[in-house]
Formats: C-alpha cells, sequence, structure tokens
C-alpha cells in the first residue's frame, strides 16, 4: 500500500525500559590541581628567564671579551673600575637653566671631564683632547658623547661657549659628583678623563695629565671598547 513504508518501526517489547548508560568522570584531586599550577609557573618562569638571558647575552659577551680575553700582552691604558658605579639618581641643569635627570645621559658611551665653571688651561686641555679622542672614532663617534659637567653656578666664559655646540654641558652638585666619580689617590675628579657605558655605569678612568702625547693610548682603549659593544651598541640613544 501507498506509504507503508514511512511508518516508524516498532521497537522491541522491553527496550524502552532500559536505563540511560552514563560515563562517571572522576573529579581532579586538590593536590593535583596545585601541582599543575606549579608546573605551569615554573615553566613560564623559564621561558621567562630564557628570553632575558638572549636579550642580554650580546652585553655580556662583549664584556667578557673585552675584560677577560684580552690578548696576551695588551694591557688598558685606563683603570677599570670594579665594581663599576651607575648614575646617580639626581638631576643636573643645563647652562640655560633647564633642570635635566643624570639618567638622560644613558644610552651611549661618554667621555667625562669635570671642572669648574671658570675652566682654567687644564680644563681647556681636557675639552679639546675630549674633542679630538670623540673625532678620531670615526664612524663610531655618534656612538660616544664627551661631557662636562660642572659643580658650581659661576658663569661659564662666552668665548668658551661656541666650541662647545657639541658638547654636552651640565652643572651638577659637587656632593652628587664625589659619590660617582672618584679620582685616584693623591689627585682631584679635574685631574682625570672617565668612561661611561651606555647603561651608565661609570667603568674606567684614565690617568692624570693627559695631552697629545698620551691620546693615542686613550684612542686605542675607546676603539676597543667600541669594537667590543658594536653588537648591542647602535648609533644615537
Amino acid at each position: 500500500m501507498s506509504g507503508s513504508n514511512s511508518s516508524p518501526p516498532i521497537a522491541e517489547p522491553g527496550a524502552l525500559d532500559q536505563p540511560l548508560g552514563l560515563t562517571v568522570h572522576s573529579l581532579p584531586q586538590p593536590q593535583e590541581a596545585a601541582l599543575a599550577d606549579e608546573q605551569r609557573t615554573r615553566s613560564g618562569r623559564w621561558k621567562m628567564l630564557a628570553v632575558l638571558l638572549v636579550c642580554a647575552a650580546p652585553v655580556v659577551a662583549s664584556y667578557f671579551t673585552y675584560y677577560v680575553l684580552r690578548p696576551e700582552g695588551r694591557k688598558n691604558y685606563g683603570e677599570l673600575i670594579e665594581p663599576q658605579r651607575a648614575l646617580p639618581r639626581a638631576n643636573a641643569t643645563t647652562l640655560d637653566g633647564r633642570a635635566v635627570a643624570l639618567a638622560s645621559l644613558q644610552g651611549q658611551w661618554l667621555l667625562v671631564s669635570v671642572a669648574s665653571s671658570s675652566c682654567d688651561a687644564a680644563c681647556e686641555k681636557h675639552l679639546y683632547l675630549q674633542r679630538q679622542l670623540r673625532e678620531g672614532l670615526g664612524a663610531d663617534k655618534d656612538r660616544l658623547d664627551w661631557v662636562w659637567l660642572i659643580p658650581d653656578r659661576g658663569a661659564v666664559r662666552a668665548q668658551l661657549v661656541p666650541a662647545l655646540k657639541e658638547a654636552t654641558v651640565l652643572r651638577v652638585d659637587a656632593d652628587v659628583l664625589a659619590g660617582w666619580l672618584a679620582p685616584a689617590p693623591g689627585h682631584r675628579l679635574e685631574d682625570h678623563l672617565y668612561v661611561v657605558d651606555p647603561r651608565g655605569n661609570w667603568m674606567m678612568r684614565f690617568p692624570a695629565g693627559q695631552d697629545a702625547g698620551t691620546a693615542p693610548k686613550v684612542r686605542r682603549d675607546l676603539g676597543l671598547l667600541m669594537r667590543a659593544s658594536a653588537s648591542w651598541d647602535p648609533p644615537g640613544r
């Protein structure tokens, strides 16, 4: 008959009386959940540490090369400062009276001199030498700033200002300077040139009495620092 094939099948007797089958899953124990969380946390910390090590590796390698793997028979002319001293958390003042944080110096290698605003003959010699040493670095000169730090509030001679257009000149409290830089025994802060790395750490001091005769030795040390840090210190801040 027409439509007889569309009739629903007749269930077996008693089939609808069977209970539904359920699968029961056991809940995780609190100890297991805590252990899993601890493992995830530990894994995340190791991954973060690995990222930090990858980022720091070039810096560590360059310092290791400069400090440890130096060729036999070669000595630094400048005295390495250990432990290094970080830039103080203090403010300075530009010649036109603007307040700036000393931390603003970070991001470049710094060749630093210290002298009063009156700038005697030794001061002028240091400023000239700083400029020449920077120029002598050639393509690397944009990775080093020459810096004059003045520990007083006196006026700088107008005749000197045009020669400082490429210098960074800041007034810094004398106590702040004394807590950061230090002269060799028997000398004054003004007697030396100082090197600060791009992270703001004072790491080298050149002997007192620098002049044209010792400039090649200073330039050699600066050149070695530039080459050792080339992989992680690009030009400019």
